[in-house]
């Protein structure tokens, strides 16, 4: 059961750094308070290693990348790896430019991450060193699919063995696994794709599960996956005739705002396998 690692994200609050896009910060932000945590947010170089010292996370998402924000994630990761605090890469859009692309392979190099989290193109260019990538949206012949569930399942697994890290490979069907065990994870609505930030929120949630369930960061990652996902299931019933995706946008994060562990037990979908 899966609820129990919200429950102990409120009882904790971990404070966690994120060092993201300018696209979605604001959303991040909220989503990271509205499941119990705390968010902190510095990307000058000068601080961020200060700022990563008193955070229990570090969130590093690649979506708008320049000169001093990638100076930052350097600077920061290696402290956080350091003080052995949570850290969660999330590569957006690699493998759609060679900065991006060398930017989350360098990170991958020099840092060791607890959790990779990644759409199915992203998380192949870091595999395979694909420039294949359709950009921060998954390129159709990537996603994972029931016909090629068991390909995909080793293929993280796999992943997950020669980078020493728990992969979330998320879309339709998602999968977060280590190098023995997959849980693949049928939560969500496809209208969770036309609100642009759902998986920056995500990697902020994940981070913020994985500080405070140090020792199952496995479970803490699929639960932060399923949260996402059974939010985003009650929010499209909460829509009202007229209401679009900035009200869904809204109604995911009060979803996640008003979830239970009892709430998300009984709505996560998922097997092991």
């Amino acid at each position: 059961m899966l609820g129990k690692y919200l429950d102990k994200v409120r009882e904790k609050s971990p404070l966690i750094h994120n060092i993201t896009n300018y696209v979605t910060v604001n959303d991040v932000a909220n989503a990271i308070l509205a499941c119990g945590a705390s968010p902190v947010m510095a990307d000058e170089p000068d601080d961020a290693v200060d700022i990563t010292s008193i955070c229990g996370g570090l969130n590093i998402n690649i979506g708008t990348l320049n000169s001093r924000t990638i100076q930052s994630m350097f600077k920061a990761g290696k402290k956080a790896e350091e003080l052995n605090h949570a850290l969660l890469l999330d590569p957006v859009g690699a493998g759609a430019s060679k900065l991006r692309t060398d930017t989350a392979v360098n990170l991958m190099k020099e840092i060791k991450f607890d959790v990779i989290r990644g759409n199915s193109s992203e998380i192949k260019t870091l595999v395979l060193g694909s420039n294949s990538t359709k950009g921060v949206d998954a390129d159709k012949a990537d996603a994972v699919s029931d016909e090629n569930l068991s390909f995909m399942v080793k293929f993280v697994k796999d992943f997950a063995k020669n980078s020493g890290s728990v992969i979330a490979l998320t879309g339709a069907i998602d999968l977060v696994a280590d190098d023995k065990k997959c849980f693949v994870i049928r939560n969500g609505r496809p209208e969770m794709g036309r609100i642009t930030g759902t998986g920056c929120q995500l990697s902020g949630i994940m981070t913020a599960f994985i500080a405070a369930n140090p020792e199952n960061k496995l479970e803490a990652a699929a639960s932060a996956v399923c949260l996402m996902g059974v939010a985003g299931e009650i929010a499209f019933k909460n829509l009202q005739h007229g209401d679009g995706n900035s009200t869904y946008r809204n109604r995911i994060i009060d979803a996640i705002y008003n979830m239970t562990g009892k709430i998300l037990d009984e709505g996560a979908k998922y097997e092991i396998k």
